[in-house]
């Protein structure tokens, strides 16, 4: 933050985090769905209409996706943000025209949504690759992976504080919900996401294989050559890693890491290997322990 101090007008920037404005960056964020495509994407596949008090469907979603960045945890929130943005946004949807654009948003209009982002996201992606610091590889332990697409996929529990739809007990003990998702890693985007009950299961196969496969969808095909996908414990299972074994062809190949829960047989086990079988770990960067 800058600060006007004294008669000089000197500028002062400060980096303590203090009297910063949380949704300072919105109409970058807005103005980026309406520049890359998104925004009309949307609009051709979502309904339109005419009349007074009609709302375009994809500014309504755009609208939600802003609010949702900037912390909203409920559609009266999202509301209140667009009324605060809307001589730079546009008029805002009402909470109850937002609750009726996602009730109308059925499975047929759902995989209409995914194969707009698909040609937005080819078209961002592209657009990645041009710019002087190219495309964002990763480097894992100290070595760049370039020219690899890296997945990582986890579930979380959001809790409820009350009985919301499909809201249940959690296996952490808590209630709520157990969305499984799927991100890639080099952009940090949402590839996709299935919303589960607070009972759903963390290593549950078909969930795993669904998400993955939307995922993998969103994809541009020209960056499917090399995929590296990540999980933790839960997709320690047969069922994963055999399909992502399967994955592999003559055009692409697929790596994964996973992680599991060590039991005492897994710990007898390690005990048993020889000094001349351990090799010293590397951190994240590459560098020793």
């Amino acid at each position: 933050m800058s600060e006007r101090t004294g008669w000089d007008r000197r500028l002062r920037v400060r980096a303590d985090g203090k009297g910063l404005v949380g949704h300072a960056g919105v109409v970058l964020l807005r103005r980026c769905a309406d520049q890359v495509g998104l925004t009309g994407a949307l609009a051709a596949v979502l309904p339109v209409g005419v009349g007074h008090g009609w709302r375009e469907r994809a500014a309504v979603v755009v609208q939600l996706a802003v609010a949702i960045a900037l912390g909203a945890v409920n559609l009266s929130e999202a509301e209140q943000l667009a009324l605060h943005h809307r001589n730079l946004s546009g008029p805002a949807a009402s909470d109850s025209t937002t609750r009726r654009t996602l009730a109308a948003l059925d499975e047929s209009a759902l995989t209409r949504m995914a194969k707009a982002r698909r040609t937005v996201r080819r078209h961002v992606w592209s657009l990645l690759h041009l710019r002087p610091g190219g495309f964002p590889w990763l480097s894992v332990a100290g070595r760049r992976l370039k020219g690899w697409i890296v997945v990582d996929m986890d579930a979380t529990v959001i809790t409820a504080a009350s009985k919301k739809e499909r809201a249940a007990a959690t296996f952490k003990g808590s209630f709520g919900f157990h969305p499984l998702a799927a991100w890639c890693a080099n952009t940090s985007e949402c590839l996709a996401m299935e919303l589960r009950p607070g009972n759903a299961g963390a290593n549950t196969v078909a969930d795993h294989l669904r998400v993955l496969a939307a995922a993998l969808a969103q994809i541009p095909h020209s960056s499917q050559a090399r995929l590296l996908i990540r999980a933790d414990g839960a997709g320690a299972t047969h069922g994963l890693l055999e399909h992502l074994v399967a994955l592999n062809t003559a055009r692409r190949t697929v790596r994964f890491s996973v992680g599991w829960k060590i039991t005492d047989e897994d710990e007898a086990a390690i005990a048993k290997l020889p000094e001349t079988a351990w090799e010293t770990s590397l951190k994240q960067d590459g560098s020793l322990p």
